[in-house]
């Protein structure tokens, strides 16, 4: 028999998904195993990095089988559903992490390769069976959702960094072709959910430090009083960074409130803020200035000085972020139907240094080498829920609307002053960018016997609009609009063989709008490109889900994408890069995930990911031709994770991860070195006390610590040929903190 669930609290609104924290019936409580496995005993471990006090272990009993709303229309059990879907506990997770990048907790997750760049100028690097993969900064192709507030603009760019990580109750990514009901940019889909306020009040504070300068101290309450549930966060982040020229400071802040205005309804409040001041950005390196020194930067030939700089400090490149958020989401229950409806705002504003030289800049169509936008976002969202029973089954239809829209208020300027470089100079670029997206859904669940069918489809119209303001005799006004639509149906099935395994297979249809920012030049010397396309594809998955025992669970899936009008760069001059339409590509491969509780102490988890990613048919980049079978950049052909972990004594759990990367390619040609495969080794020791009221937590973490040098990451395409951003060298954190209980 298969293990079940335990019920997890109200889950904020988010695109597609079920109405919060409904739980199908046969919930109960199990001390097993989530999908990461980390022990149970961690689950109550305080955060070292800042999150809660947790209850007792027992109370947080983990689970093989968790419920989760991504995809679905209504909380489901993850065996249940058509498709791949994990649920990584955070509250678990927290306990041995430093809780500042998502790569910490999502590490294991098959079919998602997540890097931190070790530069947090340009975000963590995320791609979802090859989606993404091209991103130069940020991310794209895969869809980024925090409490129901998308993190990924309309467009399709999203920031990770947005994240609160300190107060996430869970993450859920899903793979495969039920992504695509998600809309534009849904290869894959990342959804944080934050914990609600529940229990007697109590307060929080925790330390941590370590290599590369780093520290991280944070400030927090939560609580249920008065029929009001709030979470309160606070926290800075330092470090001097592995990588010369990389340091950064991070403060973030999280606030949530729920409540229950009358039996039928809840109201959720959240607001967030991240600020990221004067973040310095090391750019990529050569491979032989990786090869000399990892740590180092590639020297700039043209800097007049003896000894040469490099070009990160030669112009001081650099990024400065402030960005702020706000939500509010209602749910009522109408006899046996439910409504939700949500809305959000925003601003964010950026700042960015950058090292084109000023020859490049001597151009009059160029943009400049600072980037200066303001930006500010809103949206909404109307779901309607309704179960019946159909025929010998039951039924459950969801449809709903969703309204999205971003407007920047965007300038370039040249990055000297007379010889000074790496300042704000001349304007360059004045336009106001305005994108909307308004996307209808529907979706359907059927389950009959040992069936249960899935059905969704949303319909998303892109609108982009540019108004230039920058016109010049030699720069003509280049405004314009472009509106691109598309239908993405996707169908799953899944049959329970027996009690203990499901089968499925689904198949779906997705597309890629182009970016704002793939959009902006046709060519380095002409303005917007219009003509560029969306990408297209066309997703198949079959799979199985098992448990071997009430103690073990094993997933696999195989997968096929197809995908049409692949968007690539057609050239990179002068500082300027420019998209266009290739022809067909390939993703296919195999995932397996594995999971035990091996004794009553001891915890085992296992991934695995195989992907051929290939160009499908030849075509021509930058004059040259780019042949049938290349593989596409950025994507390792095998990713591998293996965790063990000890609860040595009550309180006190020691493990170990071992992760694998294979090698990557860095351009489409296939001609330039590969970013080598590389395998890390990682330990930590957590430990936890309780007396009376009070809570303490100890954390010591090494990384790497076989002392490795590799290529964590690399920057698809560069035309300078610095694609390699390489990882650190054994790092050692240590924490504490301390909760108290009223």
């Amino acid at each position: 028999m298969k293990p079940e669930h335990r019920a997890v609290p109200a889950a904020p609104i988010a695109p597609i998904a079920p109405i919060a924290g409904h739980v199908p019936p046969r919930a109960k409580k199990l001390a097993s195993l989530l999908h990461l496995g980390v022990p149970g005993a961690l689950a109550g471990f305080a955060c070292l990095a800042g999150a809660q006090q947790a209850a007792p272990a027992a109370a947080e009993a983990v689970t093989l089988n968790p419920v989760v709303v991504t995809g679905a229309p209504t909380a489901t059990e993850s065996f249940d559903l058509p498709y791949s879907v994990d649920s990584v506990d955070m509250r678990a997770n927290q306990a041995g992490n430093l809780g500042v990048n998502a790569s910490e907790a999502l590490a294991g997750v098959p079919g998602l390769v997540i890097q931190n760049r070790q530069n947090y100028a340009q975000d963590l690097q995320i791609s979802v069976r090859g989606f993404g993969a091209r991103a130069a900064f940020g991310v794209r192709g895969v869809k980024l959702i925090a409490d129901g507030i998308p993190a990924t603009n309309p467009d399709g760019q999203g920031q990770a960094a947005t994240f609160n990580l300190d107060t996430a109750e869970r993450i859920e990514v899903m793979r495969g072709p039920f992504s695509t009901v998600y809309g534009n940019h849904a290869g894959g889909v990342i959804q944080l959910f934050s914990r609600t306020g529940e229990g007697a009040p109590r307060v929080r504070a925790s330390a941590l430090g370590g290599s590369w300068g780093t520290t991280k101290f944070g400030i927090g309450a939560e609580g249920e009083k008065d029929g009001v549930g709030f979470v309160l966060d606070a926290s800075r982040f330092d470090t001097d960074g592995y990588r010369d020229h990389s340091k950064t400071r991070r403060d973030q802040g999280f606030a949530k409130l729920t409540l229950n205005p009358d039996e039928d309804s809840t109201l959720t409040l959240v607001a967030n803020g991240l600020r990221q001041p004067e973040t310095q950005d090391p750019l990529g390196v050569t491979w032989e200035t990786y090869e000399r020194d990892p740590q180092s930067l590639t020297i700039d030939p043209l800097d007049p000085a003896t000894p040469k700089r490099s070009y990160a400090d030669r112009y001081n490149t650099r990024k400065s972020i402030h960005h702020l958020q706000g939500g509010a989401t209602y749910e009522r229950r109408l006899g046996e139907d439910r409504m939700q409806v949500s809305a959000y705002a925003g601003s964010r504003a950026v700042t960015q240094y950058q090292s084109f030289s000023r020859g490049f800049q001597s151009s009059p169509r160029h943009a400049g080498g600072v980037v200066d936008f303001d930006r500010d976002f809103h949206g909404m969202g109307l779901r309607w829920i309704s179960q019946r029973a159909l025929g010998s089954g039951e039924l459950t239809l969801t449809a709903g609307i969703d309204y999205d829209r971003s407007e920047d208020d965007r300038r370039g300027y040249e990055n000297f002053v007379g010889s000074t470089l790496g300042v704000k100079g001349a304007l360059r670029r004045d336009e106001l960018d305005t994108i909307t997206s308004i996307d209808p859904y529907v979706q359907a669940l059927w389950k009959s016997g040992p069936w249960q069918w899935s059905l969704g489809a949303r319909h998303s119209r892109v609108s982009f609009k540019v108004e230039d303001r920058y016109i010049k005799t030699d720069n003509p006004d280049d405004s314009g609009s472009v509106r691109f639509s598309k239908t993405t149906p996707a169908l799953g099935v899944s049959y329970a063989l027996s009690p203990a395994t499901n089968l499925y297979a689904s198949v779906g249809a997705g597309y890629e709008t182009p970016t704002l920012n793939e959009l902006s030049y046709a060519t380095p010397t002409t303005g917007f490109n219009f003509g560029l396309r969306p990408s297209t594809s066309r997703q198949a998955e079959i799979g199985i889900k098992t448990f071997v025992s009430d103690n073990a669970r094993i997933n696999a899936a195989l997968f096929r994408i197809e995908t049409d009008d692949e968007i690539v760069v057609l050239a990179s001059e002068d500082g300027r890069t420019s998209y266009q339409n290739a022809g067909r590509t390939l993703r296919q491969g195999l995932e397996l995930a594995a999971q035990a509780e091996l004794t009553r102490t001891l915890t085992a988890r296992a991934s695995l990911t195989w992907m051929q990613a290939e160009y499908d048919e030849a075509f021509s980049s930058r004059g040259t031709t780019v042949a049938a079978g290349n593989r596409i950049p950025g994507v390792p052909r095998i990713a591998a994770f293996a965790e063990l972990a000890w609860e040595a004594t009550p309180g006190v759990t020691l493990a170990g991860e071992v992760l694998h990367r294979g090698e990557v390619e860095v351009s489409d040609l296939n001609n330039d070195h590969v970013a080598p495969a590389y395998t890390l080794v990682n330990l930590r020791l957590s430990a936890e006390q309780r007396q009376g009221p009070w809570t303490f937590g100890q954390l010591l973490r090494v990384d790497n610590v076989l002392d490795r040098e590799y290529v964590g990451s690399v920057i698809v395409g560069d035309s300078n040929k610095r694609y390699y951003e390489p990882g650190p060298e054994r790092s050692v954190y240590a924490g504490v903190s301390a909760s108290y209980r009223f």
